[in-house]
């Protein structure tokens, strides 16, 4: 890249100096006015400008709510609370019977509903999905020792059960007399839940 000539200048397009703010709104203030305040609570977006001193006291003496009656002040707070935006009863709105809520539009087949709240209204069968097998206390009892829960699948339980004989084997413990226990333990839990598995014991996990 050759090296720009000693007598060869770049001209830029002068700044423009920002505009000096206007003069201060309050009456018999000529104070420079850099703070904008809103003109009124009708005129929102519209702004007159203080300096320091009189927006303070502008401010302090803000009212939003001057001249509303109390139901105004109520509706408006009301309105505030949704970002003024429309709202209506459920049900209700411009959607109302446009909108398919059948069972086709809601499946929620396998949700369990014990005490019957969605009447089976949203169920692709109409009726609620079945409750989960009652656990006998071995079988809640190996879950415990395995460190799962139920529902699980065949190979979970698998997986979890190499995970634990390597961790609590006693070659890797230093011989340990509590590891040789604690994988007894473990053994036994994996032998009663895959017996159980495999013997009829529902799971909605997918293998």
């Amino acid at each position: 890249m050759k090296d720009r000539p000693a007598d060869v200048f770049e001209v830029f397009d002068p700044v423009e100096p920002a505009p000096a703010p206007p003069a201060c709104a309050w009456p018999g203030c000529a104070e420079l006015a850099p703070y904008r305040a809103p003109v009124s609570p009708e005129r929102i977006a519209e702004y007159q400008w203080f300096c320091l001193d009189h927006v303070r006291i502008y401010n302090r003496s803000w009212n939003y709510y001057v001249g509303m009656s109390d139901a105004e002040m109520e509706a408006h707070i009301r309105s505030d609370g949704t970002w003024n935006r429309p709202t209506w009863p459920l049900g209700d709105g411009p959607l109302a019977g446009k909108v398919d809520t059948g069972a086709a539009a809601y499946r929620l087949d396998g949700v369990y509903d014990p005490f019957g709240a969605l009447k089976g209204q949203f169920h692709g069968q109409g009726t609620s999905a079945p409750p989960p097998p009652e656990l006998s206390a071995a079988e809640k009892r190996a879950f415990s020792v395995l460190g799962l829960e139920f529902p699980v699948s065949i190979e979970e339980v698998k997986a979890r059960y190499k995970t634990l004989v390597k961790r609590h084997h006693p070659d890797a413990n230093n011989g340990s007399k509590d590891a040789e226990e604690r994988l007894k333990r473990i053994n036994e839990a994996y032998k009663i839940l895959k017996n159980s598995l495999n013997n009829g014991l529902k799971t909605d996990k997918v293998a």
